[in-house]
């Protein structure tokens, strides 16, 4: 995500908790950006394990740094809004490719970040203070002019002039973006007013370590879209994520007009048990055990995160008032004892469905949705943490208990995770062999085996994927399917990403920064590829489904092949294991039978529909400028919208029944936040779905995919239609 995005989001969406992610801290003097203390020595280390041991390491010259500018550029400005073409020109002529990368493998020296963003924030504060000003004029939102929506592939502007020009439009575009979101025109200045006050006030609370981790990120992205350079901050946040565990008092925290604003409370963390902290509660101090309170107003949120998070057993204070209301001034100090703090949301749950069989007869099949693979890491071995393989290895005991006659794996929106986890995971279903071959820079291959042969489950499987499942999930999905253990259902394809990542804290490898004591940096770098046991790569072309769906995700460019540096597809031998892919006469009748209902029912007449009217709106380039058109444009879209809505209604009431099966108590309905007046939504936007709702109604792919685990529990009987055989192994 650019940084105009990442700015413009920062106080009002992007929620940081004790919990996952690292947030922006002090302030710092435009101009004043220095190095981070021994990050000469990080940024030489970076280079010296890109350059010796990253998997895609000949690739890279000295002149591969032409492309490190105007990479950053794009990371502080995507959108291509506030610099202008002379300073890019400038700053390429100032920083040569073979100068900027001999100072940093010499000295370590990344002084064209800091150089760079100071201009950056010159750009950004000058023209806020020209909209401030701009916003106090009269606007023609009657002319026939349109607005590039994504700019991210033009230049940026050559002069001020043109940079006015651009402006000009960027403004009418958001003020008529607020109108059509029923704000007057003096309401929707105010917003984008208070919205820009903000991004400069996020500009200023960006610190040396962001800019340095960002420079950095960016030349670690020349190797491979998947490796970058982490703080230290960020590299405490990675290692939560990985585990699904932290120590602390478990709430989520976001800054609203500078107060530190509770906006959920993690089910089982300190701050629930002691159910005295609400969301929509503000933190007003923090205090140690013992110590004197500090004042959190105005602080940033990394600050306050790092004061309240500790050492398990350790007690911490909190003034906090209450979230009741406007008027409320209730204030009460709250003493809670730091705790292990497990992010259940995001661990796999699961629920058995009721699914109707030809003959009305309700079957029992199970769902198992994995969000990703989460797992010990290697410092957190023998300890008690969240393992992804036995979390689903317990609830498919549970859903066995309960007599399921199939089992779905839901990995359409996982992204990855651990390797290791993957390979036991796959182990479930499977006696032993092969799960994944790993490849080195050298051309060694490493062959990953389930060694266990018992089997957690070994009735029919079906796996369901979409383009965002990458790295683990399309190892399971692949390996499953090369053992003709699973039917894969989903999306054309998978994301694409077959590289195998490690990450390296920095104060391991270079003893002056471990006897510096501080925290150090980290870098995740791609050392390997992965293949499937019969040596195909999934890089690039992803696990191409048997029973393919309809998908909004085709017209997205979401793929690894869509990546810039993406490593190439290949292929290694097969290794020797004890299976085979189903075969075309097992396939065919599943791929036939679907292949009739989706040109047959009513849901998947509602899903293309969807996708056509998705795929018009990607194909949009700009937008009107014109109030009345763009009115016109709305009230069709609602029209739209309301019919689509109301036939989700109607397929909803033929959704299968289901029982959850979960590993810790459901969240309960988080309180709805308190609306502020700049608070809006633009008139394209979608409304969120409910994150507790784990199960949503009609979820066209979930359901189609209950019905081929039904189609191999009792095989249809139909007529192969020529789309249905072209789509099987053999038209392949």
């Amino acid at each position: 995500m650019h940084l105009l995005t990442r700015l413009a989001r920062h106080s009002r969406q992007a929620l940081l908790p004790l919990v996952l992610f690292a947030g922006l801290a002090h302030a710092e003097v435009e101009g004043s950006f220095r190095a981070p203390p021994l990050l000469d020595i990080e940024a030489r280390t970076l280079i010296r394990l890109l350059e010796e041991i990253h998997y895609n390491r000949d690739a890279i010259k000295s002149a591969s740094y032409a492309e490190v500018i105007p990479d950053y550029l794009a990371a502080l400005d995507g959108q291509h809004l506030f610099f202008l073409e002379t300073d890019k020109a400038g700053f390429l002529e100032r920083y040569k490719p073979d100068s900027l990368y001999w100072t940093l493998t010499s000295m370590g020296k990344i002084d064209a970040a800091y150089a760079i963003f100071t201009v950056y924030q010159k750009r950004v504060t000058e023209r806020v203070d020209w909209i401030q000003q701009a916003l106090k004029a009269d606007f023609d939102l009657t002319t026939q002019d349109t607005y590039l929506i994504d700019r991210t592939k033009t230049g940026w502007p050559t002069s001020a002039a043109d940079a006015d020009l651009l402006w000009s439009q960027r403004l009418r575009f958001e003020l008529i973006k607020e109108v059509l979101n029923k704000k007057t025109l003096e309401e929707a200045k105010k917003n984008v007013g208070k919205r820009y006050a903000r991004l400069l006030k996020n500009m200023g609370d960006m610190e040396s370590s962001d800019v340095s981790e960002m420079f950095l990120s960016c030349i670690a992205r020349l190797y491979d879209p998947h490796s970058t350079y982490f703080s230290a901050d960020t590299y405490e946040d990675f290692g939560i994520q990985m585990r699904l565990q932290l120590v602390g008092i478990g709430a989520l925290l976001s800054i609203e007009d500078d107060q530190c604003v509770i906006k959920d409370v993690i089910p089982g963390g300190p701050a629930d048990l002691d159910k005295q902290i609400k969301p929509n509660d503000k933190i007003i101090s923090v205090a140690q055990d013992g110590g004197e309170p500090v004042e959190v107003i105005g602080m940033k949120l990394r600050k306050i995160v790092d004061m309240i998070r500790g050492a398990k057993g350790t007690r911490v204070h909190l003034l906090i008032e209450s979230g009741e209301g406007a008027a409320s001034t209730t204030h009460k100090e709250i003493v809670l004892t730091r705790n292990v703090v497990n992010l259940d949301s995001s661990r796999a749950h699961g629920a058995i469905f009721e699914v109707p069989d030809a003959n009305g007869k309700l079957m029992p099949l199970g769902v198992i949705t994995l969000p990703t693979f989460y797992g010990p890491d290697n410092s957190d071995k023998g300890k008690a943490q969240n393992s992804a393989t036995k979390d689903i290895a317990e609830i498919i005991t549970r859903m066995k208990a309960a007599n399921i006659q199939g089992l779905v794996l839901d990995l359409r929106n996982n992204g990855g995770g651990l390797l290791s986890e993957a390979i036991d995971l796959t182990g479930l279903f499977i006696k032993t062999g092969p799960v994944v071959q790993v490849r080195a820079y050298s051309g060694e291959i490493k062959i990953d085996d389930d060694e266990d042969p018992s089997i957690a489950y070994a009735g029919p499987l079906a796996v369901l994927v979409s383009r965002f499942s990458a790295s683990a999930s399309e190892i399971v999905a692949g390996a499953l399917q090369n053992y003709g253990r699973a039917v894969i259902v989903g999306d054309r394809s998978t994301h694409g990403k077959g590289s195998v990542q490690t990450v390296l804290e920095l104060r391991n490898l270079v003893p002056q920064l471990a006897r510096a004591g501080a925290k150090s940096g980290a870098t995740k770098l791609t050392v390997q590829k992965f293949y499937l046991p019969n040596g195909a790569s999934t890089q690039l072309k992803g696990v191409v489904p048997d029973v393919i769906l309809p998908s909004v995700n085709e017209f997205l460019p979401i793929g690894e092949s869509d990546q810039p540096h993406a490593l190439a597809w290949d292929q290694i031998p097969s290794s020797r294991f004890n299976g085979q892919p189903l075969t075309s006469a097992q396939l065919t009748p599943l791929i036939s039978a679907s292949a009739q209902r989706q040109a047959s029912i009513a849901e998947f007449a509602y899903q293309r529909q969807a996708i056509d009217w998705f795929k018009n709106r990607q194909e949009q380039k700009s937008v009107s400028l014109n109030l009345e058109q763009r009115q016109q444009e709305k009230a069709a879209d609602e029209v739209f919208k309301k019919t689509m809505k109301d036939e989700r209604k109607k397929l909803a009431v033929n959704d299968y029944k289901f029982a959850e099966v979960l590993l810790a108590p459901p969240a309960p309905p988080r309180a709805k936040a308190l609306k502020k007046d700049d608070d809006s939504a633009g008139e394209d936007d979608e409304p969120e779905a409910n994150e507790h709702e784990r199960y949503p109604s009609a979820d066209v792919p979930l359901r189609e995919a209950l019905r081929v685990v039904q189609d191999l529990i009792t095989p249809p009987v139909v007529a192969v239609t020529a789309a249905a055989a072209a789509a099987s192994p053999a038209g392949r």
